[in-house]
This record gives structure tokens, C-alpha cells and sequence, in this order.
């Protein structure tokens, strides 16, 4: 596959130096030099070229590096030459002011091809330049045909000038046009630029291209493979790289350290111990960093007897072991938490005629540290310092989160000026700092820490006020939070607002919330408009805090700002009001919202208005936005449809509600209990009992039937007179583990009182009593409206005496009914009185009361007072 695609000059990689004019090779060297014009011309000048250089179509020539590199060889030469500044000719090739060069207008083509080869090598040691263009001379003249050394010339040059497209058509025209027979060599050298300049990926391509062409690697490409892998550890292709190795059955042992090293690095250490178990199998003889680099893979991982086993077979190997062995060992015993063979290591250092180097302080610094010793790690941090070291950021880690434990906030700030001191920059030394006394659960201490250049930084910068402020409000710091906001002396409104919104949100999720309104209060205020991000936040957490005043106010401010608010803004507005009860103001919101165009409610809050308009009997707006959803592209999920049937089930038709429910279990979506039981009431009161009994039969399949279910099906049957099928619905109901309830009790009693069945009437309030089952307001106003309907006053005052001493007392509905049984009863003046005890009670009359009151009086014949109540009632509006 081709590196790249570059614009092609001519027919061959190589113009004919005929055909480019000096206008041509300046435009050439613009086009892929990376340089100006001027430092073209003066290159030009410098080289001293009369005649344009031969161009490439794919690019030779990428980059004018060679200009350095030109000086350098220059000298070289210059040293060899005893004269300068005169031109020499011999056999063609001449010596210009000390530059090696060939003189075109005299060589002839019957030249030598070892001549050819000379000259070409002596050129490329020299100039770049001057090399692509006598190997253009040589391609002219048929010196190419299986010249493999010269193409190793010029791909010496290729890759010092990274021009790989023009490295992979030679290495094609040597196998079309030159009958060059490829070899490890041609490769090598391509390889070996990649792994000079790090380029993992373009090593990796040359190495498949040399598989592809069939060439067989050498120990030295591997090397350089492996070396180059493990300098981007690049795992895939070195683990590839070395199953070829393998293949081929080359033995390379820096391959190996190289296989090992990156398993070791990327803590794959079953993996580097595999390949220690290969250099066994494979017969491989460890030099010194194969020793070093196994030693090390069992270090890290803090194998320590593996590691001190190969420090033993080192040494029967013929290899002493140097200050780097020891200080890996001193590394794996830090690990393994074993100090005292460590410290033990390191006294033996010197016996052994080696001395302890910076590396080695370094080592002892970070075992004493994970073994929580800051006595011992300061020692060797002292003693590393005295030597003249300076401390790695390891090293500086370590101490501070040391100090930060164990409270040693006058080492903590020695240790943040060694740090300065070492060229660490601010940010960092701010963040290791808060996350070790995050750590330790000492972050008040921090503000004491804090001074001079580092707390400059820290009122400069953004990026680092912010982390200091949030891990403050973390840590509930809410004054030191303040006084660095207010210290600060970076100038970004819009950044700061953002950061106070952060802070506000933090104590939020954090349950801070007394810290979050002193934030709020403490924040300055701008002259501009209010962030209504903050304030929406501030809505919520007053919301939380049942402070619905503030919450409120602060709505209202928001409002009041002229900001055109959001879908987030009202929601939260709307959940706060309904939080705090006023549903009458979520609906004012609500219709606020509506007003205003563009505005386009999600999902969530579709469902948040159903609820609201719900609980608020607001059936036409219930229908409205039903309606208006349907002409939108609004997607109906479960949750949807539940919702959309459980709100508006009496705000439409029951053809539309039925047909919605179908759509739902078309779709596959499942009906909750919720909606099982707002179906069977619907199909109930519709008189559609067979729906009814359908739906019922669904939910217990489904396992969804609960005690309102059975409630709704048994009160369905009761008010349409199918006495059977409620009998048996309350026989199911117990059978099925359930118990029968006050609300199946209260159907029964108002479906067999309804229909003069007094004996099934009493049955069911003789189970009551055996059952324990209590009455509620419902079961007594049903026994006053049965027992009034048949004129049995004697039964309805002692119902009424027992209502009033079970503690309950008359509500709107008993008095209501009392009324009525009165008028029945022909108890007209009681009837009356009733209205005089209800405002004693504090129970206010509806139109109902009035309507029962005037009834009772025209059937006792009291017409002028039934006018006057009528009267009565059109003036209070009823």
C-alpha cells in the first residue's frame, strides 16, 4: 500500500537534469521543502550547483534537513583536505572548497560501476543533495541494474529525509526495472531510519513489506523492530514481531529484554514471565540487560525471591551486579513492603565497592513511603538533597502525602518550595496537594499551606482557582471558598458565573445545602441579567428545603429579569409549586409556558402537566393538550400511555380512552396496576361489564390484579345489580389471599341498600363487625342515605350517634344526607337546623346541601321558604 499520494513531476522518480530549469527546482523545493524561497536560493548558493538538482514525482527531496547535517560532513572533509579554497580534479570527481562533488561536464558513461558506487558513497557522507543527483546520473547511464548497494545509498538519504513514498517506488523499480534481488540490507536501512526518528507505525510497514517481498529478517532487524516497539509500547506489533522471530528461529536477545520490558511497563507480568520462561526454551544466553530487565518484571510486581534467584544466577553467569541491579532489588522490596532487606541492600551497597547513586535514594524514598514511615523517607530525602540530587515528582509525592498523614504541615511546606524550586509547575503542585490532604481528611489545613507564589497562581489562574474553591466546598469550606473568590484577580464574568453555578451544584449533590444558599447570597451580582441557571438550581434546593417563600421569590425575580426562560426553568418552577401544594399556581406556570412561542415540552414534562391538570380537575385542559399531542411527533413510550390514561380517563370519551388502551398492548406495551384498575372503573361506570370482566382476567394473567382491582370490578357489579358476579368477586378476592376491604364492604352496602335488599344489607354489616372491619365516613353516609330512603329516622339517629362518638363527626356528605333523610322524614325544622350546625362545625355548604334543603321543603309544603333558599342560592353564586 502507498504511504501517500504526492504530485508526480515526471515519468521517472528522477527528472533527467536536462529538463529542470533553476525556476522548476526552486518551485519544487517550495512545493515540499517546508522552507522559504529565500532559504532556497541561498541552499542553492551554498551547494554551489550550476545545473537545477533532478526532482522526484514522488516527493525525494521531502525537507532541506540535510542543510545541517551538510555543514557537519562539511568540516569533516575540510579537516581531511590539506589545501582549500582550490579545485581539484581526479578521475572526474573534484574537491571544491573542501566539498566533495562530481564534475558532470567531463565524466563519461563507461565509468566503472564499483567506481559509481565510491563516488556514490563518498556523496552521500556529504550532501543529500549532490547524492539523489548523481544516482539520477547512474540511472540514466544503466548503472542501476542489480546495484543493490547503490539504492542503500539513497535510501540512507530517503530516510534521514523521511521520504517514504519515493523509498517504496525504488524498492518496486528495483525488483521491475533494476533486477535487483532484495535483501535484509535494503529493509535494514529503512528500519533503522524509522527507529532513529521513533516512527512505530512506518518500522511495522517496512517490516510487512519485507515479509510480502519474501526477505528474510536478520538478527539486526529485530533488534531494531523491538528497540523501536518498545520506545511507544506498542504491544500488538511487538508481539507479532517476536512470533516471527521465533518462526524464523533467530535468536536476538534484546528482542527479548524488549518483549519484556513492555509487558513489565504495561503491568502484563504473567505475559513478561512467559517470555522469561521462552529465553529458556529457546536456548537464549542473557546478556547483562536480559539479567537486568528480568530481575526487574519480577521487582514490580514485588516477586522479590524471583528476583533475588536472578541476581544469584546473574552472578554464576560471569555478571558482577552493577548499582542498576541493586537498585531494582531495593525497587521490588519497596513494593513487597519489605524495608529492612532493603535497607539491609542498601548498606551493602558500598561493601560490595559500588556507591549509591541518585536512583538508588530515590528507590528507599518510595518504599519507606508505601510502608507509611515518613521518619525513615525524610532521612533519605535529606541524605538524596545533601548528595546534590534533586528529588523526582515521585519522590515529591510521596513526602507530601507522608506530611499530610502525619500532620507535618511545616515539612509540607518545605517540600512545596522543593518543588518550585525544581521547576514543577503551579497547577500540579496544587493538585497533589489537595488530593493528599483530601486523602488524609485534612483539607482545612490547606489555606495554611498556601502562600507566596503558589497562592499567586492560584488567584491568577482560572483553571486552578477552580480546583481549589470546589475541593473546598467539598470538604464544606465554604468561608476560605469565599475568601479566595473574593481575592481572585482573573476577570472572566462568564466563567465565573459558571464556576459559582459549579459550586452551588456540588453542595447540592452533596447535601450541603445551608452552603449553597450562603454561596448564593454571597455571590456578587452583576450588573447584567442573572444567570438563570443558578437560579433555577437555587429554586430546586429551596424546594428541598421546604423554603417555598425563597423558592418562590426567587421564581419570581427570574421571571420579573426578562430572560426568556427555558423548558428546564419552568419544570422546576412547576415541581416546586407542586411540591409546596399550590397546584393552582403550577397551572399558572403552566399556561405562562404555553404563552410562549417556540417552546416545545419533552416527554417528561407532558406527563408533569397530565398529573398537574389532573389533580386540579382541570378536564378541558386535560383534553386540549391530549388533542394538541396527537398532532405532534411526541414518541409514546409505556410510561406515556399510563400516564395519558390514568389523567384523562374522565376527560374523554369512553371510546377514545378504550381505544388508547388498545393501541398500547398493539404496541406491546404493558399496562400497569394503576391503569388496570382505571380501565375496569371506566368499563364499570359505562355499564361494560363483559370489557370489564375481560380486563380483569388480563391483569390476573399477568399478575397485576391488586385490592383496588377487586374494589373496582365488586362496586362495577354492584351498581349494575349483578349481585351473582359481586358475590363471587368477593368469594375470588379472599380465595385469592386477599382480604376483604372497607371500600368492597361499602359496595356492598350501597348496591343491596339501593335495591330494598335489607336483609343482604345487614348480612354484610353483621360480617363487618366479625371481621373487625372499622367504618369510615362512606360507610356511615351510606347507611344514613339507606336507612333515611326508607324512613327508619329511629336507625338514622343512632347512626349518627355512633359517627359522632367514634370520633369521626359528620362531613359535607353526612349532613348533606341527613338533610335528605330529614325531608323524607317530614323533619323540616331539623332539616333547617342542620344548615345553623354545619357553619358551628365549620363545614361549609355546596350546592348539593341547598339543593336537598329546598327539596325537603316543597315536599313538606314549605314553598315561600324553599323561594327564599333559591334566592339564597343565586346570590351566593351556586
Amino acid at each position: 500500500m502507498p504511504f501517500s499520494t504526492y504530485p508526480q513531476f515526471g515519468k521517472h522518480p528522477f527528472l533527467p537534469l536536462n529538463k529542470v530549469d533553476d525556476q522548476s527546482w526552486e518551485l519544487f523545493l517550495l512545493l515540499y521543502s517546508g522552507v522559504n524561497a529565500i532559504k532556497v536560493k541561498r541552499f542553492q548558493s551554498e551547494l554551489n550547483v550550476d545545473e537545477s538538482l533532478n526532482g522526484s514525482r514522488h516527493a525525494i527531496g521531502k525537507g532541506i534537513s540535510g542543510t545541517k547535517r551538510l555543514s557537519k560532513r562539511g568540516v569533516g572533509l575540510r579537516s581531511s583536505s590539506r589545501k582549500s579554497k582550490w579545485v581539484r580534479k581526479l578521475e572526474n570527481v573534484s574537491v571544491n572548497d573542501s566539498e566533495f562533488d562530481v564534475d558532470y561536464s567531463v565524466i563519461k558513461s563507461d565509468m566503472s560501476l564499483e567506481h559509481c558506487n565510491d563516488i556514490l558513497k563518498r556523496l552521500e557522507r556529504s550532501s543529500d543533495i549532490k547524492t539523489l543527483k548523481f544516482f539520477e546520473w547512474m540511472r540514466i547511464n544503466g548503472k542501476l541494474k542489480c546495484n543493490v548497494s547503490a539504492c542503500n545509498s539513497v535510501f540512507r538519504v530517503l530516510g534521514r529525509r523521511e521520504n517514504w513514498v519515493a523509498a517504496e517506488n525504488l524498492i518496486q523499480e528495483m525488483v521491475t526495472e533494476f533486477g535487483c534481488e532484495l535483501n535484509y540490507q535494503v529493509f535494514n536501512t529503512l528500519i533503522y531510519a524509522c527507529s532513529k526518528l521513533g516512527r512505530v507505525e512506518l518500522g511495522a510497514k517496512w517490516f510487512a513489506m519485507m515479509l510480502e517481498y519474501g526477505v528474510q529478517p536478520n538478527v539486526a532487524t529485530f533488534g531494531m523492530l523491538m528497540g523501536l516497539y518498545q520506545k511507544g509500547w506498542n504491544v500488538e506489533e511487538a508481539e507479532f514481531t517476536f512470533s516471527r522471530m521465533r518462526n524464523f528461529g533467530i535468536v536476538c536477545q534484546s528482542a527479548y529484554s524488549a518483549m519484556i520490558t513492555i509487558y513489565t511497563r504495561m503491568s502484563l507480568y504473567d505475559r513478561a514471565e512467559e517470555i522469561i520462561g521462552l529465553m529458556k526454551e529457546d536456548g537464549v544466553i542473557p546478556n547483562l540487560d536480559n539479567w537486568l530487565v528480568v530481575i526487574n518484571a519480577y521487582c514490580q510486581q514485588g516477586k522479590v525471591e524471583s528476583a533475588e534467584l536472578g541476581v544469584v544466577s546473574m552472578k554464576e553467569a560471569g555478571f558482577s551486579p552493577n548499582i542498576v541491579a541493586y537498585n531494582t532489588l531495593i525497587t521490588g522490596y519497596g513494593k513487597a513492603s519489605k524495608m529492612d532487606a532493603a535497607h539491609h541492600l542498601f548498606l551493602g551497597i558500598k561493601k560490595v565497592g559500588l556507591e549509591p547513586d541518585d536512583t538508588t535514594y530515590r528507590s528507599m524514598i518510595e518504599g519507606w513511603g508505601r510502608t507509611d514511615n515518613y521518619k525513615e523517607a525524610y532521612w533519605y530525602y535529606k541524605e538524596l538533597k545533601r548528595l546534590g540530587y534533586n528529588p523526582n515528582s515521585s519522590n515529591l509525592y510521596t513526602l507530601i502525602n507522608l506530611q499530610a498523614k502525619h500532620e507535618d504541615e511545616d515539612g509540607a511546606i518545605r517540600t512545596l518550595d522543593d518543588m518550585q524550586k525544581i521547576g514543577c509547575q503551579y497547577s500540579s503542585i496544587l493538585g497533589i496537594l489537595l488530593q493528599a490532604y483530601e486523602k488524609a481528611g485534612r483539607i482545612d489545613k490547606v489555606p495554611f499551606l498556601l502562600r507566596g507564589a503558589l497562592y499567586q497562581h492560584v488567584l491568577v489562574s482560572r483553571t486552578s482557582c477552580s480546583s481549589l474553591v470546589m475541593s473546598y466546598v467539598k470538604n464544606g469550606l465554604v468561608d476560605d471558598t469565599m475568601e479566595v473568590l473574593r481575592e481572585k484577580q482573573w476577570k472572566d464574568p462568564l466563567f465565573e458565573d459558571n464556576l459559582y453555578h459549579l459550586l452551588i451544584c456540588s453542595c447540592k449533590e452533596l447535601g450541603h445545602l445551608e452552603n449553597a444558599v450562603t454561596i448564593y447570597n454571597q455571590m456578587p451580582k452583576h450588573d447584567g441579567k442573572p444567570n438563570m441557571h443558578i437560579m433555577c438550581t437555587m429554586i430546586d434546593i429551596y424546594s428541598i428545603m421546604d423554603l417555598f417563600s425563597e423558592a418562590e421569590k426567587v421564581y419570581l425575580e427570574l421571571e420579573s429579569s426578562g430572560i426568556v426562560l427555558d423548558m428546564i426553568a419552568y419544570g422546576i418552577a412547576v415541581r416546586m409549586y407542586v411540591k409546596a401544594g399550590s397546584l393552582e399556581d403550577a397551572c399558572s406556570v403552566l399556561d405562562v409556558m404555553e404563552k410562549q412561542e417556540g417552546l416545545v415540552p419533552d416527554i417528561y414534562m407532558l406527563r408533569d402537566m397530565f398529573r398537574i391538570y389532573q389533580k386540579c380537575g382541570r378536564l378541558d385542559k386535560l383534553k386540549e393538550l391530549y388533542y394538541r399531542i396527537l398532532k405532534t411527533r411526541v414518541t409514546w413510550d409505556q410510561e406515556m400511555y399510563n400516564c395519558v390514561i390514568n389523567c384523562c380517563s374522565r376527560a374523554l370519551p369512553i371510546d377514545e380512552i378504550s381505544e388508547m388502551f388498545d393501541q398500547m398492548l398493539k404496541r406491546g406495551f404493558l399496562p400497569n396496576t394503576i391503569t388496570f384498575n382505571v380501565m375496569l372503573d371506566v368499563y364499570g361506570k359505562a355499564k361494560l361489564l363483559k370489557k370489564a370482566r375481560k380486563l380483569f382476567l388480563m391483569a390476573q394473567k399477568w399478575d397485576l390484579v391488586d385490592t383496588i382491582s377487586y374494589n373496582t370490578i365488586i362496586a362495577a357489579y354492584g351498581r349494575n345489580k349483578d349481585f351473582k358476579s359481586m358475590s363471587s368477586a368477593v368469594r375470588e378476592m379472599q380465595l385469592n389471599g386477599f382480604s376483604v376491604s372497607l371500600e368492597a364492604y361499602n359496595s356492598m352496602l350501597d348496591a343491596y341498600g339501593k335495591e330494598n335488599q335489607m336483609e343482604q344489607f345487614r348480612s354484610v354489616l353483621q360480617r363487618m363487625k366479625e371481621t373487625s372491619c372499622g367504618s369510615d365516613h362512606h360507610t356511615y353516609n351510606t347507611m344514613i342515605n339507606i336507612y333515611g330512603e326508607q324512613g327508619w329516622m329511629d336507625e338514622v339517629a343512632g347512626v349518627l350517634t355512633e359517627l359522632k362518638e367514634c370520633g369521626l363527626g359528620p362531613d359535607l356528605c353526612s349532613y348533606n344526607t341527613l338533610i335528605k333523610a330529614y325531608g323524607i322524614a317530614g323533619m323540616v325544622e331539623d332539616a333547617v337546623y342542620l344548615l345553623k350546625e354545619m357553619r358551628e362545625n365549620g363545614v361549609e355548604a355546596d350546592k348539593i346541601t341547598y339543593i336537598n334543603l329546598i327539596a325537603a321543603l316543597r315536599k313538606n309544603d314549605e314553598y315561600l321558604e324553599a323561594v327564599k333558599w333559591s334566592l339564597w342560592m343565586k346570590q351566593m353564586g351556586l
